[in-house]
């Protein structure tokens, strides 16, 4: 697999940045032991050292010469997902469906004050002549329905608003 053109979006503690997958294979990390490291990038020697890690959440504590840095990793399907209106973490609650691209609502499958599960159909949205489910992510109760059957939608739009 490929991994040309591939962006990640990492928070640290207060800051946000990215970077490719090209310039972490540039990047010299050797294993000292397990859970330390030596790195080489830039022409800068540093250590460090994983201090706690959540891989399901992408979720880090690293220590990098003695400080200790949180991280959270966002890859390719997180940021899709973050734009749709969907997270993949548990920290943040959903709070609103929107539309994954533009295209035309065929179906509303809830009704407002519904409870929902996770893996529920919302709804069913056409685009370039295909039907797509829109599911949900997490268990709620649906707030307030934007749209109604037969009507177009842009893409990231709401669709449905939850509790």
């Amino acid at each position: 697999m490929s991994t040309t053109g591939i962006i990640y979006k990492v928070k640290s503690n207060e800051y946000e940045f990215s970077f490719t997958a090209e310039e972490i294979e540039q990047t010299n990390i050797i294993t000292r032991s397990p859970g330390n490291f030596h790195m080489i990038s830039n022409h800068r020697s540093v250590n460090t050292k994983l201090v706690s890690e959540d891989i399901n959440k992408k979720k880090f504590v690293i220590e990098v010469e003695g400080e200790n840095y949180h991280i959270a990793i966002n890859d390719e399907l997180d940021q899709m997902l973050d734009k749709m209106g969907f997270d993949t973490t548990a920290a943040k609650q959903i709070k609103n469906i929107k539309a994954p691209m533009p295209g035309l609502v065929l179906e509303i499958s809830v009704a407002e004050g519904q409870e929902v599960k996770q893996g529920d159909r919302i709804i069913i949205l056409e685009a370039m002549k295909m039907e797509n489910s829109i599911m949900i992510h997490c268990d709620a109760s649906i707030k307030k329905i934007h749209v109604k059957a037969g009507q177009a939608v842009d893409k990231g739009q709401v669709l449905v608003e939850l509790h």
